[in-house]
């Protein structure tokens, strides 16, 4: 008589298992992703290297976290991801050929995913999975507390009160003062301050310029694995989906230098839908770019948006009202009393070196703010002055270099039409 066949061997994985992985890997956010090579899996608008899927999937289900996945990168793995219904693309922005198949499932899925409209409820029953099995996430972002922030901050408590009211009032917080003042420092500390933690998976930093557009920020159409136009979301809305699956907790937006781009033409909607009063979804606006049937777009209340502003920068053109009227503003100015001294002192800073550099640099931002031609915005921050060497014997040597590689050649700038005034200030620095 033949044989019985051989029982087929079971899946190293099975798909509820690979939405598990996913669903942690959203959790932890792009810091704990590590970086895709050439092949993406592509779920719920988001990108992940598939091998890093399959192996915590792995993990998962030989409830092993050290296990590794026993099979190579590439084709061995994707072919078994794709056998369970997951997308694998090439990653973009490489313009290559690839599946129209990948394309056409990566432009749906980004549609849909895009807005933080109503969920579609039987399709969110139909791939949910018990959560309470799952382990923890394996990170826990340290503690951060109010005195963490007194201790590394150089202002008093009264005005760190007055910016976290600022912002608790507004949503929206604008760091603004000269260069080196530590408005992008400050900024990240807030925010974790209001995490408790030193949490970066719930912010998001941008740096705007002048080539960052409205379809950086919020959304536009860019090549797709195919080479064809695809609607792709910005930050903002991936954001905005974040927060909004998280109302209990708030989510930062940091914009670095938030004037060096075409601020209206970036915010777009986001001039009306970023005031206080007008989150949540009845003040949803439809998107110029969204299919007709697509939700309309919201940002949900926990999320916070600080910025940076630099006033010193000639080319720079002013806010307009329209937005600064959703901001609060605090201004931000050099420190070099009594907390710069206390810092330079408890890094083994000799004394003498102290006392040069804060009467100096003091005297100088007074002759900054006295020329007509420059004034307050010009003067010169502390921050310049926040890493100083381990060992005192290198601190004459270390402020030296500062003064002449750094604070020179922005006196030089200032001063272009008056050399002399600007190396004249230099000696008085170095003597």
């Amino acid at each position: 008589m033949p044989s019985a066949p051989a029982a087929s061997p079971p899946p190293l994985l099975t798909r509820e298992q690979v939405l598990r992985a996913l669903r942690q890997l959203a959790r932890e956010g792009p810091p704990h992703l590590p970086a895709g090579t050439v092949y993406e899996l592509v779920y719920r608008g988001r990108r992940y290297p598939p091998r890093a899927v399959a192996e915590r999937a792995y993990r998962l289900a030989t409830s092993d976290p050290a296990a590794r996945w026993p099979r190579p990168a590439g084709a061995p793995t994707n072919a078994l991801l794709e056998g369970l219904d997951f997308t694998i693309s090439t990653k973009r922005p490489v313009l290559t050929s690839g599946s129209a198949h990948d394309g056409e499932e990566t432009a749906r899925q980004q549609a849909e995913d895009l807005y933080t409209g109503p969920v579609d409820e039987a399709r969110q029953a139909a791939t949910a999975l018990p959560t309470a099995a799952e382990p923890n996430a394996s990170y826990e972002a340290p503690a951060y507390s109010r005195a963490d922030a007194l201790a590394e901050l150089f202002i008093s408590e009264s005005e760190l009160e007055a910016t976290l009211a600022g912002l608790a009032r507004r949503r929206n917080l604008l760091l603004q003062g000269p260069p080196g003042t530590g408005k992008t420092f400050l900024a990240r500390r807030l925010a974790w301050l209001l995490l408790g933690a030193r949490d970066e998976r719930r912010i998001e930093v941008v740096q705007f310029h002048p080539s960052y557009g409205y379809e950086d920020f919020i959304l536009g159409f860019r090549p797709g694995a195919d080479g064809r136009f695809q609607l792709v979301p910005g930050v903002l809305p991936l954001l905005c989906q974040r927060a909004m699956a998280d109302p209990d907790r708030p989510y930062f937006l940091l914009i670095d230098e938030v004037n060096r781009g075409n601020v209206p033409r970036i915010f777009g909607e986001l001039l009306l839908l970023l005031e206080a009063d007008k989150r949540g979804p009845a003040h949803a606006l439809r998107l110029p770019y969204a299919p007709p049937e697509a939700p309309r777009f919201f940002v949900p209340e926990n999320l916070f948006v600080i910025g940076t502003l630099n006033l010193a920068d000639r080319s720079l053109s002013p806010l307009d009202y329209a937005l600064r009227r959703r901001f609060a503003f605090v201004e931000l100015k050099p420190r070099f009393g009594t907390a710069l001294r206390q810092f330079l002192k408890g890094r083994q800073v000799p004394e003498e070196i102290i006392e040069q550099l804060c009467s100096r640099m003091a005297a100088l931002n007074q002759t900054i703010a006295d020329d007509p031609e420059l004034g307050p915005d010009f003067v010169v921050g502390h921050s310049y002055f926040c890493q100083p060497p381990a060992e005192p014997e290198q601190a004459t040597g270390w402020l030296r270099l500062i003064l002449e590689q750094e604070i020179g050649p922005l006196l030089a700038d200032y001063w272009r039409e008056q050399p002399a005034t600007a190396a004249a200030q230099l000696r008085k620095l170095l003597a």
